[in-house]
């Protein structure tokens, strides 16, 4: 009985590493990423940025154990395992795309939002207007910031108490996304901003001493937002978007006046139905995590045949089809072009929760703290750990909050492992992994080849119409065909 009742007992979930040399967006990326590198140029110039080159050589580093690795061991049976290291990319990666979504959310569920309601605010604007914002980061930052004062002025109006206060302020987190759902090129903002306006408490005044501000905040939640309001918003961010486009040089005035003149909100689209509620956390960390989301999921990719990969659409458009049939450079072509620049900010904040607004402190003490109970370990005070920043998790925490599994425990006694090194010696990790049968090299890398057989009939072709092409760089056919035998 104790033996049909242990060969039935559910096994312990055991951490496995991922193996990205598996994945078909890797073996992709592995055999044309160099001629695409070799044929490609980008935006009209001769060569492609060295921030999206060096983007996609980290990605084909990334978890791969010939490279480097993690060790964990278990001191209790011995057991131990390997865990390769990231690259810690942003746009080709989709592993850490993924820790660095949910080290997002994470992070402002945590530590930033306070336990209030909280709305989504999703701007686009018309597909004239997006070729001019998708490489001017400037120029997002305007489009943003009108959004964002708009929407303040909107919330204090509907704030009882605050619609003459000028210091009520809201709390904002924007994330600019370049990127649609068909890896096509759309930038539009998604704003999570607190349902209502803070202000100074009465105790406060009007002291400019950020310690002093820290004593308190009112704040006043905003009542009969409805259809109308949020149409007024967009009526006011239209009007100021085309005027900010005008003063910059980028369209004339008949053209705005031409927008101005569209049906249907001219292509500004404002959507502000979505509001989690204050005890909500779960849900807040949902919205946040769909907010700070990569630009392409890699369980929508799959293979079609030789020569080409299907995307699937989640939300196609009503003249776009669900699934995009792609060749593999055109589909590095395009997750290429989605690869933020170097230096550019994925998300911002805005008023309360700046960093330098004297009222942050106050804001984000309500925020919930979640309690981590460490594991037992006997050691001393001085070889305790150095404090972790609180923008900063744990490999393991991540794991364990979106699994909800633990992967830093030993599946045969259940106790807690740690890591005790990292292995960076080409020739002990080539030991190490000969010992336990892994690959001791590293994935190998095609190299540029030519342009496909189609290609290079079309090139012929095209060649033969021209009285200056050389025949003899032709080969000769291997045998002559009459035309003449039927």
């Amino acid at each position: 009985m104790d033996a049909a009742v242990k060969r039935i007992a559910p096994q312990a979930q055991c951490y496995q590493r991922r193996r990205p040399e598996k994945t078909l967006w890797y073996r992709t990326v592995q055999t044309h990423f160099e001629t695409w590198l070799a044929h490609s140029t980008w935006q009209g110039d001769e060569s492609t940025p060295a921030y999206i080159e060096q983007a996609f050589r980290r990605y084909l580093d990334c978890g791969i154990l010939a490279n480097g690795f993690a060790r964990a061991h278990c001191d209790e049976c011995g057991h131990d395992f390997l865990i390769a290291f990231s690259c810690k990319g942003r746009g080709v990666c989709p592993s850490c795309n993924t820790r660095r979504m949910a080290e997002t959310a994470a992070h402002l569920t945590d530590h930033v939002f306070p336990r209030l309601p909280v709305r989504q605010w999703v701007l686009s604007v018309p597909k004239r207007l997006r070729y001019f914002l998708q490489r001017d980061t400037a120029l997002q930052g305007a489009v943003l910031r009108i959004l964002l004062r708009e929407v303040e002025r909107c919330l204090r109006e509907h704030s009882p108490g605050c619609n003459s206060d000028t210091k009520a302020r809201i709390g904002a987190v924007a994330f600019i996304h370049r990127f649609g759902s068909s890896l096509n090129e759309h930038v539009h903002f998604h704003c999570c901003i607190v349902d209502g306006v803070f202000q100074p408490a009465a105790n406060i005044g009007d002291t400019t001493d950020a310690a002093d501000a820290v004593a308190g905040v009112d704040f006043h939640a905003a009542t009969g937002l409805d259809a109308a309001a949020i149409a007024d918003v967009q009526a006011m961010v239209r009007w100021r978007i085309l005027r900010a486009f005008v003063r910059r040089g980028l369209i004339d005035k008949g053209d705005r006046d031409e927008m101005m003149g569209w049906e249907h909100g001219g292509g500004f689209s404002l959507d502000a139905s979505v509001c989690i509620g204050g005890t909500d956390r779960a849900g807040l960390e949902r919205l946040l995590r769909y907010c700070a989301r990569p630009p392409f999921a890699l369980e929508h990719l799959r293979p079609l045949d030789a020569g080409h990969l299907i995307y699937h659409n989640p939300k196609p458009r009503s003249d776009s089809p669900r699934d995009l049939v792609l060749t593999p450079l055109e589909l590095i072509d395009k997750i290429a072009a989605l690869v933020p620049p170097s230096r550019a900010h994925r998300h911002r904040y805005y008023g309360v929760l700046a960093p330098n607004s004297p009222m942050r402190a106050a804001v984000t003490a309500l925020a919930p703290m979640p309690v981590i109970v460490p594991p037992p370990v006997e050691a001393s005070a001085a070889d305790a750990p150095p404090r972790r920043a609180a923008s900063h998790y744990l490999w393991a925490m991540l794991l364990a909050r979106i699994y909800e599994a633990l992967p830093l425990v030993c599946p045969i006694f259940q106790a807690q492992m740690r890591i005790i090194a990292f292995i960076i010696d080409a020739s002990t990790v080539r030991k190490i992994l000969e010992h336990i049968g892994e690959s001791a090299q590293p994935p190998r890398i095609a190299p540029a080849r030519g342009p496909p057989l189609w290609e290079a009939a079309m090139a012929s072709e095209q060649a033969g119409n021209d009285p200056e092409w050389d025949s003899s760089i032709q080969p000769e056919p291997a045998f002559e065909f009459d035309q003449r035998i039927a």
